[in-house]
């Protein structure tokens, strides 16, 4: 790779070799994925990233108990399966000796503790990504193109809980919650019905807790498998013959035949499909891993929304009840943060920081611009996105170099 470093105006400007390389914002899996797709094409990147570490998502941010949610095979970054001796679900460590394996194998060197602070583009120059290092040092990097791969849960999402700040006991997001152990004998109150939400009541009521759940929306809850199959990989096979809304309404009759009607205990099914409502709205179904029959047999129970925190552990419902509680847990989700640093708003909306154009189509913007984790369709998704990415890069990478053969021929060694 070929680099030039001036300064200007007190600020390290380094240009690279262009035509090339590629810049990624995000050392996560979509970073990852996206530069190891480059690096089997040959084509160089550099891969800028916040933290000191890859997967900062999965190893500062996750609760201890977390395990991937769908089977390995529909979780694996290209390139590179899971290890055969892997189980079904991979464990929340197995998954990062996976993508450490991954960055090894591919020998991406993430330049850490550099978080952009804009990036925008230069017609005369290409795209000008700007970063802060740890110590306030800053520096620019110039190139031809770019990859958004900071993905959907860059920021963690705190709702503004009216008289919060009165609140005397434990408030925390998930993003800070490791497990239960710390509140034994305790009423937690748990905020999100999600995946995360759900699964963190469980293990709250493993660890001797008195969790309840809050329980704002409708929301569908699946088992993780059905007739001996994963509830993922068997949609995906009927999606092949069926139409949507007949899976659907083949996973709901099994739903019921399983859990029963979640309705009767606190839980209703909105009106439109699990997997139609996916694709229109990209809110993910729960996969069930135990919650439910907690939340049958009682021991944790479901709560309606928090109108107002009344006193110092005093929590006010919308139904009109006063209960009171030792801690909260927000698992409130995550948003991208994308519209805090790129200058454009052509490609990603403004507004949630997610490509304006629906999957399958939101990987790649104008003038060089991509993106890579944007799907709402997890891991899965990040994969074809880095797939896509690296072929339509390397496509127009060889049409500009074609007339460079020197030029490329050292920017490859030099890549080796």
């Amino acid at each position: 790779m070929i680099l030039t470093i001036t300064r200007s105006m007190g600020i390290d400007v380094v240009h690279l070799s262009l035509p090339g390389p590629v810049i990624i914002v995000g050392a996560g899996p979509s970073g990852l994925a996206a530069a190891a797709c480059l690096k089997d094409k040959g084509v160089p990147s550099i891969v800028l990233e916040r933290a000191n570490c890859i997967a900062s998502l999965w190893q500062s941010r996750t609760y201890d108990r977390l395990r991937l949610h769908l089977p390995k095979k529909f979780c694996e970054l290209p390139l590179m399966p899971f290890p055969e001796e892997f189980p079904t679900y991979p464990s929340k460590q197995q998954f990062l000796e996976y993508l450490e394996a991954y960055t090894k194998r591919f020998g991406i060197n993430p330049v850490f503790e550099q978080e952009v602070e804009s990036a925008e583009y230069d017609e005369s120059a290409g795209w000008r990504v700007k970063t802060v290092g740890l110590k306030g040092e800053k520096m620019e990097y110039v190139c031809r193109w770019l990859i958004v791969a900071t993905g959907e849960n860059a920021e963690a999402v705190v709702p503004d809980i009216k008289g919060i700040k009165g609140f005397r006991g434990e408030v925390k997001h998930t993003s800070k919650y490791r497990s239960g152990s710390g509140f034994k004998g305790k009423k937690v109150l748990v905020v999100g019905c999600g995946n995360s939400g759900m699964e963190v009541s469980l293990d709250l009521c493993n660890h001797n807790a008195h969790p309840s759940l809050v329980v704002r929306d409708a929301v569908h809850v699946l088992p993780r498998e059905v007739l001996g199959r994963s509830t993922f990989g068997l949609s995906m096979w009927l999606l092949k013959w069926l139409p949507i809304r007949l899976v659907d309404r083949f996973l709901l009759i099994m739903s019921w035949l399983i859990f029963g009607d979640t309705a009767s205990f606190g839980l209703d099914r909105p009106r439109v499909g699990p997997l139609e409502l996916k694709n229109k709205t990209g809110k993910t179904p729960v996969l069930d891993v135990g919650t439910l029959a907690k939340i049958k047999s009682g021991d944790i129970k479901i709560r309606p929304s928090i109108q107002s925190i009344v006193g110092d552990r005093s929590i006010r419902f919308v139904n009109g009840t006063i209960e009171n509680f030792d801690a909260i847990i927000l698992a409130t989700g995550y948003k991208s943060n994308t519209p805090s640093w790129l200058k454009e708003n052509v490609m990603f909306s403004e507004k949630d920081g997610m490509p304006r154009k629906p999957f399958p189509h939101g990987w790649k913007g104008e003038c060089g611009l991509y993106s890579v984790g944007f799907t709402r369709r997890g891991l899965l998704g990040t994969s074809m996105d880095a797939k896509r990415v690296s072929e339509d890069i390397y496509k127009l990478w060889i049409a500009e170099t074609r007339h460079l053969p020197m030029a490329r021929g050292r920017s490859l060694a030099l890549q080796q």
